[in-house]
């Protein structure tokens, strides 16, 4: 099949999840095409299987901002006409579904059998649901699609709560390429962080508001107050950094964290990890804590959202409430001093892991495009 895939080129999940899941399907012998205004991040290699088309973004003194929407929509029309696409995958509804449905009306007839899949993933569900500004055409759009997917049982029923939508949703999980993320040897990296054998606990995000990232260290902080020698990766960067290193300062702990920036390469970080913490506010799956596990490192994360989903409480980790340091300081103790525990743990979170592994999801997704072009 020819398969057109759109999403944002951003470290943040959906933009992950539909590059990993177009090298997925090309090595089952599809032509996929990428759209995007920017090269993503994990389309790092040369492929003569996969095409990247950039959207270009024209200025003009009249647009304060560029109608990125309707680029998008002119780039859809070109490569459903002479990329002669069987599907065009969508990830997140806004713009990018609204954008295809204007391609297919563009074409009329001749784009009528060209399935458009929509996958929702989060935040274009639990933000803009609460902002009455885009939810008719974010109502419409869904609707509109020939196949809805949502990455969680959690997104799923949030979105049937916050829209009118009457479209089936097929929840596909995010998925974790198992031999890219397990756990390898990496001895002389965490020497040189830990030299005197401290534990390392590490916070994966794009340290936006919603992460909590102070949650992180303030919790880091109650770790070392209950007499566990410990080091504090952050890894990732955004708006939230310079509180949370104001927080360092303040809890006097900076000597024990450091703030890693993002890093290509976050396996390596994670296979010298003991913990991963993500306290996040909202998180509709939790792909982080999921890369984490993968490479068998325990889980502490707030109770919200679809990491229940992921993080099996007793398992592969610990949950807490949201908000609550004391649970989070006190559950990372808890793994980190317990050798038998964390044992136990990190082979659970393996095994959970497994449970999500690509190329499982990746025939699911092939499965569905199959059934939405058999129902056209």
């Amino acid at each position: 099949m020819n398969i057109g895939i759109v999403c944002y080129p951003t470290f943040g999940g959906s933009g992950v999840v539909a590059t990993e899941l177009a090298k997925g399907l090309a090595n089952r012998g599809h032509n996929l095409h990428i759209i995007s205004y920017a090269q993503p991040a994990r389309l790092d290699s040369f492929r003569t299987d996969i095409t990247y088309h950039e959207v270009d973004l024209s200025t003009y003194p009249l647009f304060e901002f560029p109608p990125y929407d309707l680029a998008l929509a002119n780039m859809m029309v070109n490569l459903i006409q002479f990329a002669n696409l069987d599907i065009l995958h969508v990830h997140y509804a806004i713009p990018h579904a609204t954008s295809a449905y204007l391609a297919k009306q563009i074409l009329n007839s001749k784009a009528s059998k060209v399935p458009v899949i929509t996958t929702l993933h989060g935040t274009d569900i639990t933000l803009i649901g609460s902002d009455p500004t885009y939810k008719q055409v974010v109502d419409f759009s869904i609707n509109q699609s020939d196949g809805v997917t949502a990455v969680s049982e959690y997104l799923k029923n949030e979105t049937y709560r916050l829209f009118d939508i009457e479209k089936e949703i097929r929840v596909i999980p995010n998925f974790i390429d198992l031999e890219r993320f397990k756990k390898s040897k990496k001895e002389h990296f965490k020497k040189a962080i830990c030299p005197e054998g401290e534990k390392i606990v590490t916070h994966v995000s794009n340290f936006r508001e919603v992460k909590r990232v102070t949650d992180v260290v303030e919790a880091f902080s109650k770790i070392l107050s209950n007499g566990v020698p410990a080091k504090l990766l952050m890894v990732g960067d955004g708006p939230e950094r310079p509180k949370a290193e104001q927080k360092c300062r303040s809890l006097g702990i900076c000597n024990h964290v450091r703030f890693l920036g993002k890093q290509e390469q976050v396996e390596e970080v994670l296979s010298i990890s003991d913990l991963f913490m993500i306290p996040s506010g909202s998180e509709t799956f939790g792909l982080a804590a999921l890369e984490a596990m993968s490479c068998s490192v325990p889980i502490v994360s707030s109770n919200i959202g679809g990491l229940p989903e992921v993080n099996i409480h007793g398992e592969t980790g610990f949950l807490c409430e949201l908000g609550d340091i004391e649970c989070l300081g006190n559950c990372a103790t808890k793994i980190l001093s317990d050798e038998n525990l964390h044992a136990k743990m990190a082979a659970g979170a393996r095994r959970r892991a497994e449970f999500f592994e690509m190329d499982k999801v990746v025939t699911v997704y092939e499965e569905y495009y199959g059934e939405i072009q058999s129902a056209m």
